[in-house]
């Protein structure tokens, strides 16, 4: 879809699709929902990045596609995954 957008509503909109991969949202939820992060080794492991994704990393990207040093990038699948689903192993 993100491509078929790209080609209909271009030069003037360009659109790319976000595709996060295991983002910690716990210390961001609602007041009572909130719950810290206990990741193992082994969760971490599986990153190639070495770490769980953030919110952050999300919007990071956002901003990146949103500015003009992205102006050539359109109807692109952007993974914010720590390269989790490059190394396809995931613990249990």
């Amino acid at each position: 879809m993100s491509q078929a957008l790209a080609i209909s509503l271009g030069p003037d909109i360009r659109v790319n699709a976000i595709c996060p991969g295991w983002i910690e949202t716990g210390p961001w939820q609602k007041a009572g929902q909130r719950r810290d992060p206990v990741h193992r080794d082994i969760d971490r492991d599986q990153h190639p990045g070495g770490r769980v994704g953030e919110p952050a990393d999300v919007a990071a990207t956002v901003a990146f596609l949103a500015s003009d040093k992205a102006g050539f990038i359109t109807g692109q699948h952007i993974s914010v995954d720590g390269g989790m689903t490059r190394k396809m192993i995931y613990a249990e």
